[in-house]
């Protein structure tokens, strides 16, 4: 596992009210979502960096408005949907 790290200035966590933790874990979360909805790596390595298992991830993304379901056309839902 590979640890990156960034400097936050302390008066930014005070203003939000959060602690280190907190926003490491906001951050990280944050960071997973934007690399899925940019389709730069799969669902499962985006579940691991936010920490989460993949169906918590795919909560986490819909209580965010983000939906797993890619369609390219109405044509391509329409298949998918009659072969459900």
């Amino acid at each position: 596992m590979c640890v990156v790290s960034i400097n936050v200035p302390e008066e930014i966590l005070l203003d939000l009210h959060e602690n280190e933790d907190d926003f490491a874990t906001y951050t990280k979360c944050m960071l997973a979502i934007d690399l899925y909805k940019n389709k730069k790596i799969s669902l499962g390595y985006c579940a691991d960096i936010a920490d989460m298992t993949k169906e918590d991830f795919i909560k986490y993304l819909g209580q965010n408005d983000i939906s797993i379901f890619s369609f390219k056309d109405e044509e391509e839902f329409l298949e998918e949907l009659a072969n459900a």
